[in-house]
């Protein structure tokens, strides 16, 4: 967090004065104490971002009030006022949690100084902190994996798009690689050395959400206990992901088109107007221009964030891909659990490439790294993907076929070569194919009936 509220200790009062003049002058709001009870009394109660703080005082010592300072507020910043004669207490007193120390008599450049050395070292926790929480994203990763000609495109439109700070709306279907595009935008952007921040908006309450965003006060509402800086100042210079931005309230959707517009905010329970400069990609998995006629979302807003507009096609329409994603999650995940997984065998993959993915990317890479995990030889198997085969939706893939054989033939042959594999046992041959005994039962009451239907229309034919 940016420092804004600054308390000065100091028993001398032109020390104090000076000292306060020169912050003021600065921009910053200023509280003056004379002594440690005073100071413990303005701090608990108004609280602070940075304290300068004498280390000779009557009364209370500096040191103990560093002390009483880091037990309420272990994150505020606590810059020691010392003499020559005290430098070593000033030295133990950092050792305690005391940011730095100046030395008296000191000049206002010095003073600004270390106020510019403790918003550069605030702004870095911040941003730390983000990016430990998010450190499971793999940030190198570009959408690259693709031959299709609309995909080329997009790749194309990234390139020519990244320098601008346009709003961009990214939308397609959930797991098609939204937010892969994003940070594809940010880091060919000249902006790729600065803050990427994602906020995913359909995980928040509406309060949440505000919070997160614009940030808020201390004491803003019940259990603010300290400031907070919100996603649109981490990401200032950078870039901020507004994930499914079609589940914003129309509140937020009002202060959101006002950031968009004016490039400034105020913290929730704040006064302060805050300047930011933040390119904004948003994506969604709904139509927003359905949306609007439900009138669930701001035309205005929607025309702010779809500056440039980006399509992303679902996996099914795009299934040239399909073996090209699978090769690379293949060899990411057998190297990430150091597994042999050499080969995915023709059939495996006529099937991955006829599956319908209605998870899309997503779905796929969760479903390889499952797969190899599980696996206990040196190749994928057939009979390792029979839940998605037994799930699929047969209904959209009728004039899809391969080497002569229909989805419904590949799941017929898989259940019959796992029957065969447990001697006919349907409880075990269940439990292989993930489904239940009475499914297992169903199916082959229905081949069985197919059998016969087909024996008879043979026996007819060979009547005539």
């Amino acid at each position: 967090m940016s420092i804004e509220k600054v308390l000065v200790i100091d028993d001398d009062l032109l020390g104090r004065e000076y000292l306060a003049e020169t912050v003021t002058r600065n921009g910053y709001e200023v509280a003056l104490a004379s002594d440690g009870l005073q100071a413990l009394a303005s701090f608990s109660k108004n609280g602070c971002d940075l304290v300068f703080l004498d280390m000779k005082m009557p009364g209370m010592c500096g040191m103990e009030v560093l002390e009483r300072i880091k037990t309420i507020s272990p994150e505020t910043v606590v810059v020691l006022m010392t003499a020559y004669g005290t430098i070593e207490t000033a030295v133990e007193a950092m050792k305690k949690g005391a940011y730095d120390y100046i030395i008296k008599p000191f000049s206002p450049d010095q003073v600004e100084l270390v106020i510019a050395r403790v918003n550069e070292r605030q702004k870095l926790i911040m941003e730390n902190r983000y990016w430990r929480s998010n450190a499971n994203v793999d940030e190198k990763m570009n959408p690259v994996f693709s031959t299709n000609s609309k995909m080329l495109q997009i790749y194309e439109q990234i390139n020519r798009i990244a320098q601008s700070k346009a709003s961009v709306l990214v939308q397609g279907e959930s797991g098609t690689g939204k937010e892969l595009v994003a940070r594809a935008i940010h880091f060919h952007s000249n902006r790729y050395e600065k803050p990427f921040i994602r906020v995913n908006c359909a995980a928040l309450t509406e309060t949440l959400l505000e919070s997160e965003l614009f940030g808020h006060e201390r004491g803003a509402y019940t259990g603010a206990i300290s400031k907070h800086m919100g996603r649109f100042e981490l990401a200032n210079d950078g870039t901020l992901l507004l994930d499914e931005i079609s589940e914003i309230s129309p509140n937020i959707q009002a202060k959101l088109l006002r950031v968009l517009e004016e490039e400034e905010f105020e913290r929730v329970g704040g006064e302060k107007t805050i300047k930011v400069d933040v390119r904004i990609v948003a994506t969604t998995n709904r139509n927003l221009l359905e949306e609007i006629r439900k009138g669930a979302f701001r035309e205005d807003l929607y025309y702010r964030l779809n500056v440039v507009p980006i399509y992303l096609p679902p996996l099914r329409e795009r299934r040239e891909d399909i073996p090209l994603l699978v090769n690379h999650y293949l060899k990411k995940y057998s190297l990430e659990n150091s597994t042999i997984v050499k080969s995915i065998d023709t059939a495996t993959m006529d099937y991955l490439c006829q599956y319908n993915w209605p998870g899309n990317v997503r779905e796929l890479k969760n479903v390889i790294q499952r797969a190899v995990v599980m696996n206990s030889s040196d190749g994928l198997q057939l009979e390792q993907f029979s839940d998605l085969c037994i799930h699929q939706d047969t209904k959209r893939l009728e004039d899809i076929w391969t080497d002569g054989k229909a989805i419904e033939d590949v799941e017929r042959d898989l259940i019959y070569s796992t029957l065969e594999k447990t001697g006919g046992n349907k409880t075990r041959a269940a439990e292989l194919l993930k489904i239940t005994t009475r499914t297992l039962r169903n199916k082959l009451n229905k081949y069985d009936a197919a059998d016969k239907s087909l024996y008879q229309r043979e026996t007819i034919s060979c009547e005539k």
